[in-house]
Parts: structure tokens; C-alpha cells; sequence
């Protein structure tokens, strides 16, 4: 693996200002400033579990509420992925994992399939955790999956705790996204599809 796989990507709306840096072939290093602590959370669960080097800073008008800023986050990480993984020569394409925390446990399946997808089944036991609307969670992955281009199937399979049920979402998605992303030097420099294309 010779070539470095990064981005860097701006967004700007009259409803956010996003700029955002990536390493698909990082630490798992993150900083955030986006004024909103619970997802920067979680977005921390997917750098540090699929290894990303991950650096977002966004202005966004959270005095309406929080919506645009998560959506807009999802859709600028979604186009930095996209360019960081390229033609997605010699990757695994496939990842998943199981993620469990105490009582919660949560499956990603995910494929770089050039299609994008989302099936999203997480019932959370209350709407809201602190000040942070859950719904707002589902517009994250569906803005990622619209601009990176893959199918990702999510599901929270049980869970007592909003929190818990959460966290094991962005983990298990950032471990499926690592092994995705990863490079099996059996497939070379071709796109693993039979196609020869993704």
C-alpha cells in the first residue's frame, strides 16, 4: 500500500460552514469542534474504532437546532471518504462488525458498493439524549452514505440505555468501515467486484 488516502473538504452553506480532514490510514486521532458534544462523541467511536485520523470543525446554526450541522457533517465525511478511498483498488469492499456495550448491542454491515443505501433499524428507548435528538443520528449515516457511495445496513439489536444504543452504533460502523477500507494484497491493484469496477 503506497498511496496516502486522505481529504480534506469544505462546506459552505448559509446554514453551515464545515471543513473537514481525514486519513482512511490513521490512528484513530480525532478533534472536533462543532458545538455539539454528544456527537462529537460518538464521532470520536468511529475514529477510534476504524482507525481514522479525523479532524471537523463546524459553524452551524444551532439556535434553529442541530439538524443541519449533523446532516451537513455526515454529507462532507461522506465526500471525503469517497475521495480518500479513490477507485478503491485493492480494497476489502466488505466490512462488518458487532459491537456490544453492558446491555446494547449493534451490527454494521457495509459495502463500497458505488451505490448508496441505508437501512437504519434502531428504535431508541427515549427521543432524546441530554439535549441531543436521536433522529438527528439517522440523518448523519443516510448524508454519509449519499456522498461516500456505499450501502450500509445498520441495526441496534437490543438495548436499555439511549446512550448505550448509540455508541454501539458508531463503533460497530467504525469497525466495519476499517476492515471495508482495508487492503487484502490478494486482490491487487484492481477494484474487487466482478465488474472490475466499483
Amino acid at each position: 500500500m503506497d498511496a496516502v488516502r486522505t481529504a480534506e473538504v469544505t462546506r459552505n452553506t448559509k446554514e453551515t460552514r464545515i471543513k473537514l480532514a481525514l486519513n482512511l490510514d490513521g490512528q484513530g486521532q480525532a478533534s472536533f469542534a462543532t458545538g455539539l458534544p454528544f456527537f462529537e462523541h460518538m464521532l470520536t467511536q468511529v475514529a477510534h474504532h476504524g482507525l481514522i485520523d479525523l479532524r471537523i470543525q463546524a459553524k452551524g446554526d444551532l439556535e434553529v437546532d442541530a439538524h443541519h450541522t449533523v446532516e451537513d457533517i455526515g454529507i462532507v465525511f461522506g465526500q471525503a471518504f469517497a475521495k480518500a478511498i479513490g477507485g478503491k483498488e485493492g480494497v476489502v469492499r466488505f466490512g462488518h462488525a458487532y459491537v456490544p456495550l453492558d446491555e446494547a448491542l449493534s451490527r454494521a454491515v457495509l459495502d463500497l458498493s458505488g451505490r448508496p443505501g441505508l437501512i437504519y433499524e434502531c428504535a431508541f428507548v427515549r427521543p432524546r439524549i441530554g439535549d441531543f435528538d436521536v433522529d438527528l443520528l439517522r440523518e448523519f449515516f443516510q448524508g454519509f452514505v449519499n456522498h461516500a457511495q456505499v450501502t450500509l445496513h445498520l441495526d441496534n439489536l437490543r438495548g436499555g440505555n439511549a446512550h448505550h444504543q448509540a455508541e454501539t452504533l458508531f463503533k460497530a460502523f467504525g469497525r466495519a468501515l476499517r476492515m471495508a477500507a482495508a487492503h487484502d494484497p490478494r486482490v491487487g491493484n484492481w477494484a474487487p467486484s466482478s465488474k472490475g469496477v466499483l
